[in-house]
């Protein structure tokens, strides 16, 4: 599915979608001069910078249209969007997947920093399709149109970028000295599943500071649960119940049962605020990297994950790659999946900062400041930082050392308190 710019051969788009079918949530139909005057219209504002419309093309078929236009909204400076996909298109994620282009655009602009959107109140699609989008609902309005009045529900999407001028971190981990502060790391990969000798940390700190290692002779961590799986990992918590339980963190499969006893560690716990972490890529086509904390899990539903930053070797290119961002439920009921991966350009083996903001409502992401992504649940329990480096298998080939080690390498993780409620 491609976004193409508005051009004079698309008054047939807006002609199609003209009909009972598609107006029924806008008042009906409009007469055959108002749609002429619509697709000139689009054709004046793209032209004089105030709109970007396009024309969505599936494997170059026209399929209905989208854009964006400026507005000001409650007093700001904002973009308006609307979209309208061809029947015979629809329920095919299409218009979803032109929203989430059309995001990433208006984020690229950066010229205004609130997207919003105003569907009817009683068409279900195009509110769901906000919702699943990341913008927040703002209640309901009646709007002037079309010589009478529309109610419509007022969705709105921050997209502003990090701003931490004003905030003091709480504890800002550079990995200073030669040595790990075990009293804010615990150098495992959940244990409970394994063993603390087989799920052991290989790591150095430096003053470039703290390097996580996947070396030649490192073994699986738990063959037994998760296959030729190696990592090099460290945890800011550790919780999991009796040998035999299957009571233990981050349950990343069913059947799991705990192997060696652990003693609770609460080290480093954080419950909303801001999580930041500066940190390398590895482009090694069984690599990946990340930093995602999970739930402490005091109780067992509290062990959702907050994906900061995932990213595969194989999904990094001489332009740039692919970035994971996002929530995912694990086994919280409460939480659904709202993960994707992000494109982002530049050199993602060099140091970039990788961060979210994390208030009871919601969760904003960011890439060097920049704004990626909005994930719309409440997720009200602590959570530890887990930094990883894997080394995956692929069943296609044998395991090649060649390259080893692979080498993580993480500059900086800091963590900033909530702002205070009024």
């Amino acid at each position: 599915m491609t976004l193409e710019p508005w051009s004079d051969g698309d008054l047939p788009v807006v002609e199609r979608a003209n009909t009972p079918e598609m107006t029924r949530y806008l008042g009906g139909p409009e007469h055959p001069d108002q749609v002429v005057e619509r697709h000139r219209r689009y054709l004046r504002l793209q032209a004089s910078g105030e709109a970007r419309m396009f024309r969505i093309d599936v494997d170059g078929v026209p399929a209905g249209s989208i854009g964006w236009w400026q507005v000001e909204h409650d007093g700001l400076p904002a973009y308006e969007t609307g979209w309208g996909v061809e029947p015979a298109w629809q329920g095919r994620g299409i218009a979803r997947e032109a929203l989430r282009q059309v995001i990433r655009r208006v984020a690229a602009e950066g010229d205004r920093h609130l997207l919003v959107a105003y569907p009817g109140v009683a068409n279900p699609a195009s509110n769901a399709l906000c919702e699943g989008a990341g913008f927040e609902r703002a209640g309901t309005s009646t709007l002037p149109w079309r010589g009478g009045e529309l109610e419509v529900a007022t969705w709105t999407l921050d997209l502003s970028p990090l701003d931490l001028g004003d905030r003091v971190a709480d504890v800002d981990e550079r990995f200073e000295g030669d040595t790990l502060d075990l009293d804010r790391w615990w150098p495992h990969y959940t244990p409970h599943w394994s063993s603390r000798a087989r799920s052991a940390a290989r790591w150095t700190v430096d003053g470039d500071g703290l390097e996580l290692r996947i070396d030649d002779d490192t073994e699986p961590w738990a063959p037994e649960w998760d296959g030729d799986v190696r990592v090099s990992h460290l945890q800011t918590g550790q919780h999991s119940g009796p040998i035999g339980s299957a009571d233990g963190q981050h349950r990343f499969r069913d059947g799991l049962v705990v192997r060696e006893a652990q003693a609770p560690r609460r080290l480093w716990l954080v419950h909303h605020g801001v999580i930041e972490v500066r940190m390398a890529a590895i482009r090694h086509p069984a690599a990946m990297v990340a930093c995602w904390p999970i739930g402490f899990e005091a109780a067992p539903d509290d062990c959702g994950e907050i994906c900061i930053c995932e990213i595969f070797g194989h999904d990094l290119d001489d332009t740039g790659g692919l970035v994971g961002v996002g929530v995912k439920p694990q086994r919280d009921p409460r939480l659904r999946t709202d993960f994707e991966q992000v494109r982002v350009d530049g050199d993602l083996t060099a140091m970039h900062d990788y961060a979210v903001e994390w208030e009871p409502h919601r969760l904003r992401f960011f890439i060097d400041g920049r704004w990626v992504k909005t994930v719309v649940q409440s997720i009200d329990y602590p959570v530890q930082l887990m930094l990883d480096v894997y080394e995956l298998p692929d069943a296609s080939r044998p395991r090649d050392t060649t390259e080893h080690p692979l080498r993580f390498r993480v500059e900086r993780v800091r963590t900033f308190p909530p702002r205070p409620t009024a």
